[in-house]
């Protein structure tokens, strides 16, 4: 019985011995480890907000290049009532099939949908040869710009013409 007592004693104090060795080890690892995950996602969620600064910019440069600004749409519905914009490409070109006119609006349903300002429910999408007709609503002119931006950075779209209303 005395054995038993005395194994059970050491085998606690071994236990107990273990226990500190591991915990004491490991604490400045896990601490280390969090130290440089938490780095880590801060690097990250800096690049992610650069990126999106980045594109932010590109896109609006794009749309007063392509003269999509408020004002420049405001005007053009007022007077001709849809907004036409052509890419710099040759016009020329084959007529495209219907297998990229299908990709193409799948494209841009998709990139509208993915913008939380644009509404792919209220904006309809059609493409033939090359050329997207968008229609429906929005509620400002800026948001036409984008939308016609992003058809037009499409591949295989030729021209976009708008008849997006604002309301």
């Amino acid at each position: 019985m005395k054995a038993f007592i005395i194994g059970l004693l050491v085998g606690i104090l071994i236990g107990i011995g273990a226990y500190w060795f591991l915990t004491a080890e490991r604490t400045p690892s896990v601490q280390k480890a969090e130290e440089r995950a938490a780095t880590q996602a801060e690097k990250a969620g800096t690049l992610v907000q650069q990126a999106g600064e980045q594109a932010k910019q590109a896109l609006a440069g794009s749309m007063e290049a392509l003269e999509l600004r408020a004002e420049d749409i405001q005007k053009e519905l007022a007077e001709k009532g849809r907004v036409v914009r052509r890419k710099a490409r040759d016009i020329g070109e084959a007529a495209t099939s219907a297998a990229l006119d299908a990709r193409a609006t799948a494209e841009i349903k998709a990139k509208l949908a993915a913008d939380p300002n644009l509404s792919a429910f209220s904006i309809s999408v059609s493409t033939t040869a090359g050329r997207v007709t968008l229609s429906g609503t929005v509620s400002s002119y800026e948001l036409i710009g984008k939308a016609m931006t992003l058809a037009l950075k499409t591949d295989d779209v030729r021209e976009v013409v708008s008849t997006l209303q604002v309301k």
